[in-house]
């Protein structure tokens, strides 16, 4: 300790200390013999192991570790560092075969071994952001004794001296390791060469064996066994084991590089011969030609291509037989041939134009729909008039379950085109509609170019499903590129970034279907035909089950050859009572629920009968109790709630309107997750109803003294549009007059502020979804009354039509006399209502 000195570095906070001493006179005697006890500060070090007479650089952040280094400098720079023990994951029974058996105590509360090092600290360097790197020299192997006490860090350790052993297994295992080592050394290059050097002049062999198990790459685990085991002779077993398998892995890493370093070089080889070789054979006319551009040619010749196509076709050949087929150029070139001959350029497939067939055929897949029907005769009677391919661009817009997709196959087999469809829900990146660039590994054409090559025609019917279901990102609008594709003074052009060079998809009968057109940008769509699909009435989904749903659920539950039927009303208990949508999906669900319960029960021995009938009775019993009470909504009338009509994307329904006030200054609170136009519209109502309370009856002191809250149930669905109006009019009035509102009608329109109904959207979806609840009359706008040509002839026999101008006309039909009024009032108001005032529409 007198060499030691203590140097200030001329930033106060780094503080350098060395000392010179060696630790090298530090040696033992015999295996596992305790000849010295030794008391000195113990830490552990996560992660790290130290070894006798190595030198090792910690860095510590640990401000007790850390504090406990300052102490030990200051005094005879003595140190044991334990080694941490591993987890319970990582037990220490086994390595390598060894068996291990490592004594442990408590540190810190940690867990770490009893077998450590007593180090010397050489140096120690303080940063500024509070940690110590330390250098340490382990001296020697100690085992722990005893702690001095809780508050004392130090601890009293054993060293465990080793004697030389010269046996010959010894010494014949210290050359091997030796030898691998330096086997090792030279096929890592982080290894400097003077390690093999200072290795084999080491004469002590514990040394060697601790300095190779310091310097080589093995686990913690490992390093832990062999600072542990306590015969040298042991340690070198493990030791050669963990060297054997070093080496093995640096062998099979060098023969792996070696592999692909002659294979490149193989490779460019080859290609210089090959170059020479076709080279000679020009020269002396011997040239062979390549199957795949003599393939190719056969191809072309066959195909009746425009020219600009055989142009680039005619130098991409030339191009492609100049590239050595191993080059990875090679199969980008072919690829791209390939996609240029595979394309249906000039492919057309005959339409079939005769209007009756096609009208047949329509009417054999789908019941009802026919205005879409009709628009597709059309279509077929003017291109037997024009003679041209021109193809109109549609879009269904429909709830789901309508059969927007299965109309689109029938309209491709009336027409005698090939069908092919692309779903666009949630694709987001331009390329998959343009395609890829060549210059991409891996590019291919967009689906409109794949979906052609599908077809083999050039004039197919194209379905483009859910085009309301879009997205974009940093990757491209892909609604911006399909104004191309869907613009018909445009698409004879349409210019896909993989094949470069423009399609004419004038002849594609392109057909969009959505549920809504809110989310189809507005270019988008300006771009197409929109054709509506409302939802069925029950007598069509009856006709519809009876003809398609209840035969294809028979054949698909295995009914085929047995005599099994559902009778119409157990079809319409079906239909009214356990399904509510706008299509029909969800009721061929159920019925495929009720055969797949029957087939179940004729399985089982349960029905032994030859013909079963599914009647009412059945179905309450094979489905159970009704899910939808659809009469029972509202029965009674009460004041502040009005019933009025939505239209959503999967149809039309009946929203209920709930008006209450409470003390307060006025404010109006609408809940309901209503949207922005549909707050207007409440907003709206709420000012007229103040600003004509005189004339309504109502004591215009109220909207001082007391607030108003509105709400739209069924709060989890988004709701919004002005056509609510007169119903939250309605129901805000009702609050205030005390006056019930009839639960028999159902109303839609919009109001201004001078009480004013004026028109609103979707009279016919609306007036089939209140139809579906029950409800059989119907109070729209004036302005709606020419919409009634558009409601289906069943809906027009069952619900009562009246039209109102203004929101005093509505009032007159909706309000009933408050409870408590005199009979004799009663009477008189009901023998003449003023709402008889109002013409009754011509609903026929």
């Amino acid at each position: 300790m007198s060499n030691e000195e203590e140097k200030k570095h001329p930033n106060e906070n780094i503080t350098i200390s060395a000392e010179g001493s060696s630790a090298e006179d530090e040696t033992a005697n015999d295996p596992g013999e305790l000849v010295e006890s030794t008391v000195a500060p113990a830490i552990s070090q996560p992660g790290m192991i130290l070894f006798p007479f190595a030198l090792t650089p910690l860095v510590l952040d640990n401000p007790k570790v850390i504090s406990l280094i300052e102490k030990a400098a200051a005094g005879d720079r003595l140190i044991t560092v334990f080694p941490e023990m591993p987890d319970k994951d990582s037990p220490m029974s086994d390595v390598q075969g060894i068996e291990l058996n490592v004594s442990e105590f408590d540190l810190d509360d940690k867990k770490v071994s009893a077998t450590g090092v007593l180090c010397r600290l050489v140096k120690s360097l303080r940063f500024p952001d509070g940690t110590v790197r330390v250098l340490m020299r382990g001296l020697s192997r100690v085992r722990f004794v005893e702690s001095l006490g809780e508050n004392d860090s130090r601890v009293r350790v054993e060293r465990l001296a080793q004697t030389a052993d010269n046996s010959i297994e010894t010494v014949a295992m210290v050359r091997n390791a030796v030898k691998q080592f330096q086997e090792i050394i030279s096929f890592s290059p982080n290894f400097p060469e003077e390690l093999k050097i200072a290795i084999l002049n080491l004469t002590d062999n514990t040394r060697i064996v601790d300095l190779i198990a310091d310097t080589i790459n093995i686990s913690y685990l490992e390093k832990l066994a062999i600072l542990t085991l306590p015969a040298l002779q042991e340690r070198l077993h493990l030791l050669t084991i963990l060297l054997n398998r070093e080496v093995e892995v640096l062998r099979l890493g060098s023969e792996i590089q070696s592999q692909v370093h002659n294979a490149m070089s193989k490779s460019q080889r080859e290609f210089f011969l090959r170059e020479q070789l076709r080279t000679i054979k020009e020269e002396l006319g011997e040239g062979t030609r390549n199957p795949d551009v003599v393939n190719i040619q056969e191809r072309m010749g066959k195909l009746d291509l425009p020219e600009k196509v055989a142009e680039i076709l005619k130098k991409e050949i030339e191009r492609l037989d100049m590239i050595p087929q191993a080059a990875a150029e090679y199969n980008i070139a072919y690829t791209y041939i390939d996609w240029l001959l595979s394309v249906p350029w000039n492919n057309f497939t005959e339409d079939r134009l005769d209007v009756r067939e096609a009208a047949r055929i329509l009417d054999r897949d789908h019941y009802g729909l026919k205005d879409i029907k009709e628009r597709i005769l059309e279509f077929l009677a003017v291109l037997q008039l024009k003679k041209d391919r021109k193809s109109p661009i549609i879009c269904f817009v429909g709830p789901p379950g309508v059969g927007k997709t299965s109309l689109g196959k029938s309209i491709a087999e009336a027409m005698g085109r090939k069908f092919v469809r692309m779903s666009l829900g949630g694709i987001r990146d331009e390329a998959e509609i343009r395609g890829h660039r060549r210059t991409y590994i891996g590019a291919l054409p967009g689906r409109i170019i794949q979906g052609l090559k599908k077809a083999g025609s050039s004039n197919p019917v194209f379905m483009l499903d859910e085009i309301d279901k879009l997205g974009n990102d940093f990757r491209g609008d892909p609604a911006a590129a399909l104004l191309e594709v869907l613009d018909p003074q445009q698409n004879h052009a349409f210019n896909d970034h993989y094949l470069e060079v423009d399609y004419d998809l004038s002849s594609v009968m392109f057909i969009a279907t959505a549920n809504i057109t809110e989310t189809i940008p507005d270019p988008l769509l300006d771009r197409m035909d929109i054709v509506r699909l409302p939802g069925y009435t029950a007598t069509e989904k009856l006709h519809i089950a009876e003809q398609f749903l209840i035969p294809r659920q028979l054949k698909e539950n295995g009914f085929t050859g047995r005599d099994v039927s559902i009778t119409a009303d157990a079809t319409n208990e079906i239909i009214s009572y356990y399904t509510r949508e706008a299509g029909v999906r969800q009721l061929e669900r159920t019925i495929g629920q009720v055969l797949r319960k029957l087939a179940r029960e004729i399985v089982e021995g349960k029905r032994t009968e030859s013909k079963t009938v599914v009647d009412v009775a059945e179905i309450h019993t094979l489905l159970g109790a009704r899910k939808f009470l659809m009469d029972e909504a509202m029965q009674k009338p009460e004041v502040g709630v009005a019933t009025g009509m939505a239209w959503t994307s999967v149809g039309g329904t009946i929203l209920q309107v709930e008006a209450v006030s409470m003390p307060g200054k006025g404010e109006l609170k609408l809940t309901g997750s209503l949207g922005d136009i549909m707050k207007e519209s409440a907003v709206a109502a709420f000012s007229y109803v103040k600003g004509h309370s005189k004339e309504l009856g109502i004591d215009p002191a109220l909207f001082t003294k007391r607030d108003f809250h509105i709400h739209v149930p069924d709060g989890a669905t988004p709701k919004d549009g002005p056509s609510a109006g007169v119903t939250l009019a309605t129901a805000l009035i009702s609050l205030l007059t005390g006056k019930p509102v009839r639960t028999d009608y159902a109303m839609t329109g919009e109001i201004n502020l001078r009480g004013k109904v004026t028109v609103i959207g979707g009279v016919k979806e609306k007036a089939i979804g209140a139809l579906r609840a029950g409800i059989k009359n119907i109070i729209l706008p004036m302005e709606n009354k020419k919409d009634l040509e558009d409601i289906p002839e069943d809906v027009l026999n069952q619900v009562h039509f009246h039209f109102a101008s203004t929101l005093g006309e509505v009032l007159e039909m909706m309000l009933l006399n408050p409870p408590g009024t005199p009979p004799e009032a009663a009477e008189k108001t009901a023998s003449a209502p003023k709402r008889a005032k109002i013409p009754k529409p011509d609903t026929k």
